[in-house]
């Protein structure tokens, strides 16, 4: 796969992956609908940070994987797949009805960029679904580290573009993105898109 492919399929996924009603488009949503846009915005930011922050580890830990053991690759690449698959099969066969757990993002600190920093530290599955993800759009004989962060970069740019639209119209958003089958047929989406991408990776050569 070509640089600009690689780009390109990337952008695509992301944005798919990013318009994909979750926890943090929940957390946007309730941040400004309830505590106003400048919150909303700041639990932006932090979304961002935790993302940058998983972003780091990932690139850091899989380098040195990577460049230490071609067995350790190996591992990585069809426990991510394996990890893609298993999601994606989740969301075609059980695609939620709402975005229930939102509520588990509410936390004692009372500041918009605490909540969305640690609502993506303290989730392990941003750093999993990290690993599983990013390498494959990552074109041979290119360096691993800077390419990690450069893929970071669009998602997170991808997330602030989105996150912006959703502070801007939030009544109208908000009602649309919480219909049963809205999150049904963005779920079923995205399923497929997983299960595609696993096999996608696992079939991958290093």
């Amino acid at each position: 796969m070509s640089i600009i492919d690689s780009l390109l399929a990337f952008t695509f996924a992301a944005t798919l992956l990013t318009l994909t009603p979750g926890l943090d488009t929940a957390l946007i949503l309730r941040t400004a609908a309830v505590e106003g846009r400048k919150e909303a915005f700041k639990a932006q930011m932090g979304i961002n940070t935790g993302c940058l922050i998983w972003g780091a580890m990932v690139a850091f830990g899989l380098g040195a994987l990577v460049a230490v053991s071609e067995l350790a690759y190996s591992i990585l690449k069809y426990c991510g797949a394996a990890y893609l698959c298993w999601l994606g099969i989740m969301m075609l066969l059980r695609p939620r009805g709402s975005l229930a757990g939102a509520e588990r993002l509410e936390t004692k600190a009372q500041n918009g960029f605490i909540r969305g920093m640690f609502g993506n530290v303290l989730n392990p599955k941003v750093g999993i679904f990290y690993v599983s993800f990013l390498p494959q759009f990552i074109p041979h004989g290119q360096p691993l580290i800077a390419w990690t962060f450069g893929l970071v970069f669009i998602h997170l740019l991808l997330g602030t573009c989105w996150s912006i639209a959703l502070i801007s119209a939030t009544r109208p958003l908000s009602a649309f993105l919480r219909r049963e089958k809205v999150i049904r047929w963005m779920d079923r989406c995205t399923g497929m898109v997983f299960l595609l991408f696993a096999t996608r990776l696992a079939l991958s050569k290093r």
